[in-house]
């Protein structure tokens, strides 16, 4: 290796690209019913469909961390619970995650976390859907980020709100799920009513 070869960056595969993480409320992500690969293959990226007719990949949360269980002895995993205005989300990480279950074994109620993760939908045996995170990161977070994170969720989900219809994904989000756009925005209006601003 020549020294213009030791002082060259490493070259990154830029083929590759992370999905943007969508900022989406507690409430609507556990309403979520449709899951889907885009493509055929193993590899290819598996998204939710929001209610609100987003596809994610990834998620952004931010809210209060209220619980943790460590589960397992040889295959250790934790699952917590992060609160926003409008609910609880289910957020999971385990041995495929290292370094969110780090960050989530040291972080300890009560605390503000910003979460990184993806989405998933599993089925019980009795046909209920459970909705959780995996997560890819999770940082404790002041309150004022909490904040701006409702504001700029609630701007997001009005604007998927006011597109319905006119994109394929909202197309299909209003046959599969037939949401009533009232109820939506009366979520974003209790989630605003909660910040002291």
């Amino acid at each position: 290796m020549t020294p213009a070869d030791q002082s060259r960056p490493p070259r990154r595969d830029l083929s590759f690209e992370r999905e943007p993480a969508r900022r989406v409320f507690a409430s609507e992500l556990r309403e979520a019913r449709v899951q889907f690969r885009d493509g055929t293959d193993e590899k290819s990226p598996s998204y939710v469909l929001l209610p609100t007719g987003e596809r994610c990949n990834r998620v952004f949360i931010v809210g209060a961390f209220t619980e943790k269980k460590r589960q397992g002895d040889q295959n250790i995993f934790y699952r917590a619970r992060v609160a926003d205005p409008t609910g609880t989300f289910s957020v999971m990480a385990g041995s495929y995650q290292p370094e969110a279950m780090q960050q989530i074994a040291r972080i300890e109620p009560p605390a503000f976390v910003a979460v990184v993760g993806k989405p998933s939908l599993y089925e019980t045996p009795d046909g209920a859907i459970i909705v959780s995170v995996r997560a890819e990161s999770a940082t404790i977070v002041e309150r004022e980020v909490r904040d701006c994170w409702v504001l700029d969720t609630a701007q997001k989900t009005l604007d998927r709100i006011d597109a319905i219809g006119k994109t394929p994904d909202s197309e299909r989000a209003a046959q599969e799920y037939h949401i009533d756009p009232v109820v939506y925005r009366k979520m974003v209006y209790d989630a605003l009513s909660q910040l002291k601003m």
